[in-house]
């Protein structure tokens, strides 16, 4: 050692290592501390996400191609009318009124029977 300079006793050498292991610890939490912001974000943002998703229609009366026919009516939840992409929602009185106009009903959904209305 020159100029004078003291060897590190062994309790410096210690309460350095423990600096070193403190600063350590700091930063793994911080980053720890930024996940854990991340996910709460991420989790915030599917409830609104969740929370403005509107209830799926529970009726639907499909369009012709001209888009001013009415060809069907369907339930809500109904397979072929997911595929046609021509659906729109509906009440359950505009649905009633297409079925009493001689509108078919969807032969897989069958919204006529789920309305109560037997042929």
């Amino acid at each position: 050692m020159s100029g004078g300079e003291q060897p590190l006793s062994r309790l410096d050498a210690l309460r350095f290592a423990r600096r070193v292991v403190e600063e350590q610890a700091e930063r793994q939490l911080a980053l720890i501390d930024r996940w854990i912001a991340n996910e709460e974000q991420r989790q915030a943002e599917r409830r609104r996400g969740e929370e403005k998703r509107q209830e799926p229609a529970q009726w639907l009366i499909q369009y012709g191609l001209n888009r001013s026919n009415v060809d069907a009516v369907h339930t809500g939840d109904c397979w072929a009318a997911a595929r046609s992409g021509r659906c729109r929602p509906a009440t359950r009185q505009q649905v009633l009124d297409a079925l009493l106009q001689q509108v078919p009903a969807c032969v897989h959904c069958r919204p006529d029977t789920a309305l109560g209305i037997l042929e």
